[in-house]
C-alpha cells in the first residue's frame, strides 16, 4: 500500500506541474484491439478480448515485478500506468481555462472542455451545469481512475480507462457495435458506483455534512431506483448542493449561487478538498499497516 500512495502523490504532482505532458497518453492502439473484439461472436467476448486481453498483459507485468528490488520496479510501472490513465484533459488546466477567457462568448467556449464526452449537446455555462460538469469530469479524470489503482494496481487503473474509453470517447465508442457499447457504458456505470460514492462521503466530511445528507435524502426520494443501483446522479445533486452551501458560508455574507464563474471555482475548491481526504485516509491506512 505504501508503494500505491507514493505513486498516487508523484503522478498528481507530475499531473499539476508538467501538464504537457498528458500528450504522451495516446490510446490509438486501442483501435487494433477493438477490431478483434467485433469480430467475436458475441457481445461479452468481444469485450472481453478488447479490454481483457490488455489488461491481462498488465497484470502480467505487475506479478512479475512484485517484491523484486525493494518494489522499486513495481513503483515505475505503476507510475507511469496510473499518469496514462488519468485524465486525459487536465481539470485544473480546463477550469483555468474558464477563468481566464476575456469575454463570456470565449468563457462558454473553454466551458466546453468539461462537459461529457457522450454529451452531445453544448454545456450551457450556468452554475448547476457546470458544477455538475466538473464533478463528473474529476470522477472520470482523477477519482476513478486512483480508486480502482489504489484496489487492484496498475490494472485496475488500466481497466478503468479502457471502459470509459469505450463507452463514452466518441473515436472508439462509435467504432463499437452496438451491443458491446451498451455492455461497455453498463461496466463504466459499474467502475463509477463506489468511487462516486466515496467521493459523495468526502464531501460530507469536506463540506456541509447536513446539505449533503439532504441532497442525497431529495435525490432518491425522486428517483426510487434504490441505493445500490448503478446510477450515479446522486453526484451531480450532492456536488450542487454542497457548492451551494460553501458559497454561501464563503465570507458570513449571503452570495449569489447562481453565478457560474464563482460556482465552479468553489466545485473546483471542493474537488481538492475532496481529494486530500482521500489522501489523508490512504495515508492513515499506509501508517497503519507500517505500524500494526
Amino acid at each position: 500500500m505504501a508503494i500505491v500512495f507514493v505513486a498516487i502523490v508523484v503522478v498528481l504532482l507530475l499531473t499539476h506541474f508538467a501538464p504537457d505532458l498528458k500528450r504522451l497518453r495516446n490510446f490509438s492502439w486501442l483501435r487494433g484491439w477493438q477490431d478483434q473484439g467485433a469480430a467475436q461472436s458475441s457481445a461479452e467476448l468481444g469485450l472481453l478480448v478488447t479490454i481483457g486481453l490488455p489488461a491481462l498483459l498488465c497484470l502480467a507485468v505487475q506479478l512479475a515485478l512484485r517484491g523484486n528490488v525493494f518494489g522499486l520496479p513495481s513503483l515505475v510501472v505503476g507510475i507511469v500506468v496510473l499518469f496514462y490513465c488519468m485524465g486525459p484533459r487536465d481539470l485544473e488546466q480546463d477550469v483555468e481555462a474558464v477563468d481566464k477567457a476575456p469575454d463570456s462568448d470565449r468563457r462558454n467556449e473553454a466551458a466546453q472542455a468539461l462537459k461529457p464526452e457522450e454529451m452531445s449537446e453544448p454545456l450551457p455555462f450556468e452554475a448547476n451545469a457546470v458544477v455538475e460538469a466538473a464533478f463528473t469530469a474529476a470522477l472520470r479524470r482523477v477519482f476513478g481512475v486512483v480508486l480502482w489503482f489504489a484496489v487492484f494496481g496498475p490494472v485496475g487503473a488500466l481497466l478503468y480507462r479502457l471502459a470509459h474509453l469505450l463507452a463514452y470517447t466518441p473515436a472508439h465508442a462509435q467504432a463499437l457495435p452496438a451491443t458491446q457499447q451498451s455492455l461497455a457504458q453498463k461496466f463504466a456505470r459499474l467502475l463509477d458506483w463506489l468511487p462516486a460514492q466515496l467521493i459523495a462521503l468526502a464531501l460530507a466530511i469536506a463540506s456541509d455534512f447536513d446539505a449533503v445528507l439532504k441532497a442525497w435524502r431529495s435525490y432518491h426520494a425522486a428517483h426510487p431506483q434504490g441505493y445500490w443501483s448503478l446510477e450515479c446522479g446522486f453526484l451531480g445533486a450532492i456536488a450542487r448542493a454542497s457548492v451551494d452551501a460553501d458559497v454561501e458560508a464563503g465570507d458570513g455574507h449571503a452570495v449569489d449561487t447562481t453565478d457560474a464563474l464563482v460556482e465552479l471555482d468553489d466545485a473546483m475548491t471542493l474537488i481538492r478538498r475532496v481529494l486530500i481526504v482521500w489522501l489523508a485516509i490512504l495515508a492513515v491506512i499506509v501508517i497503519a499497516g507500517v505500524f500494526g
